[in-house]
């Protein structure tokens, strides 16, 4: 990794990415891992498949594993082991009765995490510390689970969930997000580093040569290599057109609490570090990036829609779910070609053209939380 993480090439008048090592490197993945993962707020899923007192789902964030679970008033999480010998309390996602139990030993403990059992040995003798599970930050905002690792001592991390969302809850406000339901998620194992598919997303420079379907419902993202999109307004699609599917339409009813524009256009939202927004006017894809490696991704794409919709005769997901699917596995196929090719040993750097200027602020934000870090990795 370069001892000077925000040395970038100034040669010709495009700008110029971060280096190679920002894609490939394992000191640098670990460096983000820390100054970033464990010290933002994360999003890790959806709420609306934790209804009852006792379901959980576990989670990665940073690598650590995380029992997210409802309790009697809310929504708690703990770090995933035994504070007895460090065993796996839980996996996948489903129903405790009561207590989350060790399976090694039987310690068990409540909802919010105190120790309520040890058999054989007197609570007493439990050293202060070891009587509750590790906690993990929670936060919410519209429906969407955010957790955060490390409060203390995250100098370069917003101190509320709100903060670091910013505009964004505003410039949102007319879609009903807490009210809906995930009908479908799309999972995905993508060989490339996680900043490629965001700055993927970032752009629309690709669509037109990666996105043949996509742009036939919305041509504006085509336009001079989509350089003139209007996010703040949202994309207008092709006449006749006003949703995320093969045909532009569907039977579905657009949410009643959305203004003109946005019954016909598309908005999209990038949540710094893991969280990609896509707004129709009938349901959202949200995406959840978890990084496993410098060129491998994990991506989940929930497919949000009203309940009232889903609760109609006939209601069916799948004309939305495939064409996010054809579009999703054409962004990891290009992606993956990117992490390919910058495995060269001549490539030092790329470049972003002018209709890529978004994508830059990928390469601020990581370099600034890099550099503001209490303990940087070594090179």
């Amino acid at each position: 990794m370069p001892n000077d993480l925000s040395k970038q090439g100034t040669d010709g008048r495009l700008a110029p990415s971060l280096r190679r090592d920002a894609y490939w490197h394992g000191d640098f993945f670990i460096a983000e891992q820390e100054a970033i993962f464990r010290r933002e707020w994360v999003y890790a899923g959806r709420l609306d498949d934790l209804r009852d007192a006792g379901g959980y789902r576990v989670v990665e964030v940073a690598g650590e594993s995380i029992i997210v679970v409802r309790t009697s008033d809310g929504v708690a999480a703990h770090l995933n082991f035994c504070r007895h010998r460090g065993s796996r309390l839980l996996c996948g996602q489903g129903h405790v009765r009561g207590a989350i139990r060790c399976p090694y030993h039987g310690w068990a403990y409540a909802l919010d995490g105190r120790l309520i059992a040890s058999p054989f040995v007197d609570p007493g003798d439990v050293p202060e510390r070891a009587r509750r599970l590790h906690p993990v930050e929670v936060a919410q905002w519209g429906g969407f689970l955010f957790l955060r690792l490390d409060r203390e001592g995250a100098r370069c991390a917003s101190e509320t969930l709100e903060a670091q969302l910013g505009p964004i809850p505003q410039r949102l406000a007319r879609y009903p997000l807490a009210e809906l339901e995930t009908a479908r998620t799309l999972r995905y194992e993508v060989a490339a580093n996680w900043k490629v598919i965001l700055e993927n997303y970032n752009e629309c420079y690709h669509c037109a040569g990666v996105h043949p379907e996509l742009c036939r419902v919305v041509p504006a993202f085509k336009d001079h290599g989509g350089g003139r999109l209007d996010w703040e307004r949202g994309i207008e699609h092709r006449d006749g057109a006003w949703t995320f599917t093969f045909t532009g339409t569907s039977t579905r009813a657009p949410f009643a609490t959305l203004d003109d524009d946005e019954r016909v256009r598309h908005k999209g939202e990038l949540i710094y570090p893991n969280f990609m927004l896509s707004l129709a006017a009938d349901h959202v894809a949200a995406f959840m990036l978890v990084p496993r490696g410098p060129a491998q991704t994990t991506v989940s794409c929930a497919l949000l829609f009203h309940p009232d919709e889903m609760a109609k005769p006939g209601f069916d997901a799948g004309d939305a779910a495939d064409f996010w699917d054809l579009v999703n596995r054409q962004d990891w196929t290009i992606c993956e070609s990117v992490q390919a090719g910058m495995k060269s040993r001549a490539f030092d750097y790329g470049y972003y053209a002018p209709m890529e200027d978004a994508s830059l602020d990928i390469r601020e934000y990581v370099l600034r939380r890099l550099s503001t870090a209490d303990k940087p990795a070594a090179p």
